[in-house]
């Protein structure tokens, strides 16, 4: 038997028996870690409390053998808050669906248990403090997450020199196969011709130039989140369920 601490973000839970939970969460040293949290269904457990979804919390884990993640569920033993940024979400409908986004994007993109993805972690961690504290518009929040989180696994779109060939912006035309901007010989079939404020404000986005993110107009937010998801649609080979619940402005 080994004992385990480590700091993460829950993800979501699950109802076990009568009083129990199955909690996922995305920590920083561990990656997703799925845990048995026990009596945290109880009405009086403070314990279960702090393991709500967009919680920033530190974990004690409880497992057998040496490796947290092994051959069956480790416990979730003991938690201390450290952020509880649900408090800031839950209350606001346009922050609660985009958060929900960010929470199901990060465990797609952490499909294997116990493998450390600590630049994912810092992005979930980031981007939920952003919309807690209600700094910028939910869905450019949204949308800020979903483009640094394709970047960082290896995905990054381009949204000024040509994705194929690297002919120098602005490029006309937008392939989600070719990888982005392509220009007029790369174009393949299928490709958009979104407006150039779009892909500006894809590019605020990607590298987080947030005084050009804001000011942008609401048809252009509109049309870049739809590129967003076709993008992302493309990369995961399915979409996140939770977008259609996300508000567009």
């Amino acid at each position: 038997m080994s004992l385990f601490r480590d700091d993460g973000i829950v993800l979501r839970t699950q109802k076990l028996g009568e009083a129990d939970r199955i909690i996922t969460l995305l920590t920083r040293g561990h990656g997703r870690v799925r845990a048995v949290a026990r009596g945290v269904r109880r009405t009086k457990s403070k314990f279960g409390a702090r393991l709500e979804p967009f919680s920033h919390v530190d974990v004690q884990f409880f497992a057998r053998g040496s490796e947290l993640v092994g051959r069956g569920l480790p416990l979730c033993t003991q938690s201390e808050t450290i952020a509880p940024y649900g408090g800031g979400i839950v209350t606001d409908y346009a922050r609660y669906t985009a958060g929900t986004a960010m929470l199901e994007t990060a465990e797609r993109f952490t499909d294997n248990e116990g493998e450390p993805a600590v630049q994912q972690y810092l992005l979930l961690v980031g981007g939920l403090r952003v919309l807690a504290r209600g700094e910028h518009a939910p869905h450019l929040v949204l949308d800020a997450f979903l483009l640094r989180s394709l970047a960082v696994n290896g995905y990054a779109p381009s949204f000024n020199d040509c994705a194929k060939c690297g002919m120098p912006g602005p490029n006309r035309f937008f392939s989600v196969a070719a990888g982005g901007s392509v220009c007029v010989d790369c174009r393949v079939p299928g490709s958009v011709v979104p407006s150039a404020e779009t892909l500006t404000l894809l590019g605020a986005l990607l590298t987080g130039d947030w005084e050009t993110a804001d000011a942008c107009e609401a048809r252009h937010a509109r049309e870049g989140s739809g590129l967003v998801s076709a993008y992302l649609h493309w990369h995961l080979e399915r979409g996140l369920r939770s977008l259609r619940y996300v508000e567009k402005s």
